[in-house]
């Protein structure tokens, strides 16, 4: 197959959304389908993969990470994509992504379907704090539902995103492929010398946090659990690996908590460098956020042994719900604070804890996760020969 994708952020914006385009681009890939990739030009240089289109972008207001791409740009290459003989489109993000991304389907006569990637009825009132929350999820709900309905179909990766977009009156079909984990990246790590370069001591108890440091993330709730473990564990750390808009707004309540002793941020890490040591340095990995329509970061967890507490909300539920290497907790500090305080003080739950996440993570392995993929693109692909290319006539661009 030759799939065109198409996406609002890619590497070096590190989120989600890349790490699991990259994921399901390399699988694809060695299973011998070609995957083109367009997505924006960034202000910093990167070194990229094959098939790879960069357009020309600018800075987004609100939200300085991100981009605008060019959508004339994109579409003054339709005489060049159209030479590629695509069997499909596949858009990544709800933005000029979008919009392009349909039009592109209708001009190329090919099937087009979507990745629903972020719940945007939990997240934009964060970014435009002016207009009133409840006229912010309406819109989201408003932009989603128009959207998911012109294409022809969506992938989400958890049941509770599906259930949400249908809820929303979403009538195209909605299926559901988790982004899966390249386990044989997963594999080493180095959490004592982690602990020695940040000057960590050895039997110190140590939870992380890892992902952007956003304020959908929920990472405040997680400071206001750590001062309730504190009276049990005077000495307990959690660190917490990212970087984002909420940064200074964490610092300032580690401040009026008087937890400065008690949380080290240590901003971005590298995959390819400390990011799996500062995983294999803590004790446990500890979650909260209220909007994730996955979690990878549980299932990375888990990979590299980490027992997990974390709330089952959203996505994150098909992940922790068979409680296979996890503790399931509730948003409120004390309770929270005591299901943390288990593993801690009970070095076989802990054992026992990170045996079973290992395990259980091989069920979610990017290999398994592509087949599903293939197998779905197949269908529509052939859905679209037998009735014609849906999007050549009806959808507006």
């Amino acid at each position: 197959m030759r799939v065109l994708m198409i996406t609002d952020v890619y590497f070096p914006r590190i989120n989600g959304v890349s790490t699991s385009i990259q994921i399901f681009r390399e699988e694809l890939r060695r299973n011998g389908h070609q995957v083109t990739l367009v997505a924006p030009e960034y202000a910093s240089e990167t070194s990229d993969e094959e098939d790879i289109i960069r357009i020309p972008s600018r800075r987004v207001l609100f939200d300085p990470e991100d981009r605008l791409m060019s959508g004339r740009k994109i579409l003054s290459m339709i005489p060049l994509l159209r030479k590629q003989h695509f069997d499909l489109v596949h858009i990544q993000t709800p933005f000029i992504a979008h919009h392009v991304g349909v039009r592109l389907a209708r001009e190329l006569k090919i099937p087009c379907t979507e990745t629903y990637h972020t719940f945007f009825e939990e997240y934009l009132f964060h970014y435009v704090p002016f207009v009133p929350k409840n006229w912010m999820r309406a819109l989201a709900r408003h932009f989603t539902q128009k959207q998911c309905n012109a294409v022809d179909s969506v992938i989400v990766p958890s049941t509770a995103m599906r259930d949400i977009l249908q809820k929303y009156g979403v009538r195209k079909p909605v299926q559901i492929i988790p982004t899966g984990l390249e386990l044989e990246k997963l594999s080493a790590c180095n959490g004592v010398l982690f602990r020695e370069n940040y000057k960590i001591d050895a039997g110190r108890p140590v939870l992380v946090h890892i992902g952007r440091v956003a304020f959908e993330k929920n990472i405040g709730f997680l400071l206001s659990m750590l001062r309730e473990l504190r009276k049990k564990v005077p000495d307990v750390l959690l660190i917490i690996a990212g970087e984002g808009p909420a940064l200074c707004t964490l610092r300032k309540q580690v401040s009026r908590y008087g937890l400065g002793q008690n949380v080290l941020f240590v901003g971005y890490l590298s995959r390819e460098d400390t990011l799996l040591d500062c995983y294999c340095a803590g004790n446990a990995f500890v979650f909260a956020s209220r909007t994730e329509t996955q979690g990878l970061v549980l299932l990375e967890a888990m990979a590299l042994g980490l027992p997990v507490v974390s709330t089952a909300v959203m996505g994150t539920r098909d992940i922790l719900e068979p409680q296979r290497g996890a503790i399931i907790a509730q948003e409120d500090p004390v309770q929270f604070s005591g299901c943390v305080l288990r593993i801690l003080e009970n070095e076989f739950l802990a054992k026992r804890l990170g045996k079973e996440a290992r395990e259980y993570v091989r069920e979610w392995s990017a290999p398994i996760m592509v087949e599903r993929l293939i197998e779905y693109y197949e269908r529509l692909i052939a859905v679209d020969s037998a009735i014609g290319p849906s999007l050549s006539g009806n959808v507006s661009g």
